[in-house]
């Protein structure tokens, strides 16, 4: 991670970047050294703080415990099928 600090302007305020028009939405660039200091790249978790947009790194991946979580359930017995064998009566006929 790059800790070289981003200079404030001469009020020693920080950075000011403009919100621009997305399609829909509204977006903002994110200046490489600002993410090269936070380290963040890929996806990030935001959320709302007052009147602070907070991005992060997620704290844990999608998907990343459903292997063991999956196994549990097993070893548990507890991975019968929810809508049992078909979801439709007329389904029973297809050939899989």
């Amino acid at each position: 991670m790059n800790k070289k600090r981003l200079p404030a302007n001469d009020q020693g305020h920080a950075l000011q970047v403009a919100v621009r028009a997305i399609g829909n939405s509204k977006g903002v660039v994110i200046p490489k050294i600002i993410l090269e200091q936070s380290g963040i790249e890929g996806v990030v978790e935001m959320s709302v703080e007052g009147e602070k947009i907070i991005l992060s790194k997620p704290k844990q991946t999608v998907r990343k415990q459903w292997s063991q979580d999956a196994k549990g359930i097993a070893q548990a017995g507890e991975d019968e099928l929810v809508l049992g064998e078909f979801g439709n009566e007329e389904d029973k006929d297809w050939v899989w």
